[in-house]
């Protein structure tokens, strides 16, 4: 069995290094993008809500809805907006942290 040199395993490939590298998106550019998706995200629990809102009219209307769907849709948007929630105490938790550092 032929033992191959440990350097050459381990010498940086500049080319592989190169072409892996991914340029930082500027202050600007990430602000854009965490705000779309918010926006996204927002708007998707916003959607489930509705969808867990028409269900139950329709259930309570006597409709042909399973229940079953009723309370999946309404979990579902009960869990996002949970979700939202808790990511929204963390940020602001966050932020304080940050104001009451010392410069």
């Amino acid at each position: 069995m032929a033992v191959s040199n440990i350097f050459s395993l381990t010498a940086p490939n500049t080319q592989l290094e190169q072409t892996t590298r991914i340029a930082a998106p500027t202050p600007n550019e990430a602000h854009v993008k965490f705000g779309d998706f918010l926006k996204k995200s927002i708007a998707e629990v916003n959607e489930a809500q509705v969808t867990g809102d028409i269900l139950t009219e329709k259930l309570a209307r006597g409709e042909n809805v399973d229940l079953h769907q009723v309370l999946i849709a309404t979990q579902k948007a009960s869990i996002s907006l949970n979700t939202v929630l808790e990511v929204r105490n963390k940020v602001v938790e966050a932020y304080q942290e940050v104001m009451r550092m010392q410069v």
